[in-house]
């Protein structure tokens, strides 16, 4: 079970590093298809707070993949655990203030994840 949550560490990871991409690289390129409920005209004035979203984004993944590389099963545990939950926190704000298919995606995985890791870590004892 604690393989399998470690597994979703890493993706989430790699999503928020996308994300981060994508908010900071490609926000004027991809975000009017992404977003096309938004107009277009909006996407090269936001540029800037996108790329702030975006920083934000990286360090999340920056988290979760430290996480990861952690040797100290108590420490590796208590890090995952904070960096999901700030993931699924972005996800809930995501939901409420953009639109639920934005937060879902952040949200479902993290929460997930969350779960496995506190089932794992009470199986494990550390």
């Amino acid at each position: 079970m604690k393989r399998l949550a470690l597994i979703l560490v890493a993706l989430i990871s790699a999503l928020h590093f996308y994300i981060a991409w994508f908010e900071m690289f490609a926000w004027t390129t991809r975000g009017p298809k992404v977003f096309d409920t938004f107009p277009p005209e909006l996407f090269e004035p936001t540029i800037q707070l996108a790329a702030n979203q975006g920083i934000y984004n990286a360090f999340l993944a920056v988290g979760l993949a430290w996480s990861l590389f952690i040797k100290d099963q108590k420490w590796q545990f208590n890090i995952a655990l904070c960096f999901l939950g700030f993931v699924a926190v972005a996800g809930v704000v995501a939901s409420i203030t953009v639109e639920l298919g934005t937060g879902l995606p952040q949200l479902v995985p993290a929460c997930v994840a969350l779960a496995l890791l506190i089932a794992s870590r009470g199986r494990s004892g550390a």
